[in-house]
C-alpha cells in the first residue's frame, strides 16, 4: 500500500488520469523491495531484525528475492489510483452538496475524514485479491535444492543391495510460480474466499490509514500554504504527503501485521482461525511489540515512496496539460 496525493485539487479529465498513472508504477516500483522486508519480518518469526532479513534474503535469493510478485502491483496500480481518487472526490463532493449547497464549496476536517474513510474501503474489494498473491509470493523462499543418494561403500566386500536404489529426486520447487499461477492456485485450493483472505484486517488497515492520511494531508498543506496563496509550492506538497503518509503507516501498522499472517497463512498449516484468533494468538506468543512489527520500515518507506510519486505526478502533469492545450 501506498499512500499518493489526493485529489484536492486534483485536475479534472483526462489529465488526472495521465497524470496517475507513471507515479503509482515509480512509487510501487521504489517502495517494494523495503516492503518485501516488511511483510516477511511480520510473518516470519526467525528474522531479529532489518538488516538480518535483508542479509538472509540477498545470499539465498539475491536481489530478485526482494522482487517476487512486483508484477501484479504494478498492473494494478493505475486502476486502484483511479478509483481510490475517484471515490474520495466524488465523496467529498456529494457531502459539501449535501451539506453546504455546492460541490465547490470548503470541506470540513470531518468531511474530509469521512471522503478518505470511504476511499479506503472501496479499495480492499480490489487490492484483496493482489495483496493475497503479492503476500504469498514474498514469503515463498527459493528451496530448489538437489538432495542425491550415494551407496555406501565401506569395502571391497561391501555387499550391494539386493534393489537398485531409487533415483535421486530434487526437492520440490516453489508453490506458486508467479502472480498469474498464484491467484489461480489460491481461487482452486481454497475458493473465492482465500482470495478474500485478510479483508477484515484490510478493512480496518486501509479504512482508519486512509482516514488519516487525507486529513493530516489536507492539514499540513493548509500550513504549509504561503500568506496571500491559495496552495502550497512544490516543496510544501512533498513534506505534507511524506509526513502523511508517514502518519497513516503509524495507524496501519498493526492490522497490516495481521493482514499479512492471515493472508500467508495458507501456504502450509493454518495456525490462524480468524481475525481475533490471530491477534490474540500472535499477541499472548510475541507479545504486544508484534503488531508493530514493520512500524520503522512503513514509515522509512513513506517518505521516499511519496516524494517518487509526487517528483513523478508534477512532470507528468505538466506534460499532460502541454499536449492537451
Amino acid at each position: 500500500m501506498c499512500f499518493v496525493r489526493p485529489p484536492a485539487p486534483l485536475p479534472a479529465g483526462e489529465e488526472a488520469g495521465c497524470a496517475l498513472r507513471p507515479d503509482g508504477v515509480c512509487g510501487v516500483a521504489v517502495g517494494y523491495p523495503l516492503d518485501t522486508v516488511k511483510v516477511r519480518i511480520q510473518t516470519e518469526p526467525k528474522y531479529t531484525g532489518i538488516w538480518h532479513c535483508i542479509r538472509d534474503t540477498y545470499r539465498q535469493e539475491r536481489v530478485r528475492g526482494f522482487y517476487r510478485g512486483l508484477s501484479l502491483p504494478v498492473c494494478t496500480v493505475s486502476l486502484v489510483s483511479s478509483v481510490s481518487f475517484g471515490t474520495y472526490r466524488h465523496c467529498l463532493a456529494h457531502i459539501c452538496r449535501f451539506r453546504y449547497g455546492s460541490a465547490d464549496a470548503k470541506a470540513a476536517k470531518t468531511d474530509i475524514t469521512l471522503s478518505g474513510f470511504a476511499s479506503g474501503l472501496v479499495r480492499v474489494f480490489l487490492t484483496s485479491p493482489t495483496e493475497v498473491a503479492k503476500v504469498r509470493l514474498q514469503t515463498q523462499t527459493q528451496t530448489q535444492t538437489t538432495q542425491q543418494r550415494r551407496p555406501s561403500a565401506s569395502g571391497p566386500s561391501a555387499v550391494p543391495p539386493p534393489c537398485p536404489a531409487p533415483p535421486a529426486r530434487s526437492a520440490p520447487g516453489p508453490k506458486y510460480r508467479g502472480p498469474l499461477h498464484c491467484l489461480a492456485t489460491v481461487a482452486r485450493e481454497e475458493g473465492l474466499r482465500g482470495l478474500y483472505k485478510g479483508s477484515s484486517a484490510l478493512l480496518l488497515r486501509d479504512g482508519h490509514s486512509f482516514a488519516t492520511y487525507f486529513l493530516s494531508y489536507a492539514i499540513l498543506c493548509e500550513w504549509l500554504t504561503p500568506a496571500g496563496r491559495s496552495q502550497p509550492d512544490v516543496l510544501g506538497v512533498l513534506v505534507a504527503g511524506g509526513c502523511a503518509g508517514v502518519l497513516a503507516w503509524a495507524v496501519a501498522t498493526p492490522m497490516d501485521v495481521i493482514k499479512s499472517r492471515l493472508q500467508a497463512d495458507g501456504q502450509g498449516q493454518r495456525r490462524y482461525r480468524g481475525l481475533l484468533h490471530c491477534v490474540v494468538t500472535s499477541v499472548r506468543e510475541e507479545g504486544p511489540q508484534v503488531l508493530f512489527k514493520g512500524l520503522s520500515l512503513n514509515c522509512c518507506r513513506a517518505f521516499p515512496v511519496n516524494m517518487a510519486v509526487f517528483v513523478a505526478y508534477e512532470v507528468v502533469l505538466r506534460l499532460t496539460r502541454g499536449l492537451l492545450t
